[in-house]
């Protein structure tokens, strides 16, 4: 099953998260504009834990002689 959206960088969700908490920042903001923003920075910080983690994991799993072993999660 091929994914239709390739899934975005750590690096690119940071910038996303960046701008979301910038524009939390906004008075002009609702508060009801504030929680869909902060749901969507919760969601982005939930995937970046999710990729560190599985990042840590595979970097545990190297052996010895240096080479990446399977992690089946």
């Amino acid at each position: 099953m091929s994914k239709e959206k390739q899934e975005a960088t750590l690096e690119e969700t940071f910038q996303e998260m960046d701008a979301i908490i910038e524009k939390m920042q906004d008075r002009e903001v609702t508060l009801e504009e504030s929680f869909s923003l902060y749901e969507q920075g919760i969601k982005k910080l939930k995937y970046c834990n999710e990729k560190i983690d599985s990042v840590e994991k595979r970097m545990l799993l190297l052996n010895e002689q240096g080479e990446l072993e399977a992690f089946d999660e």
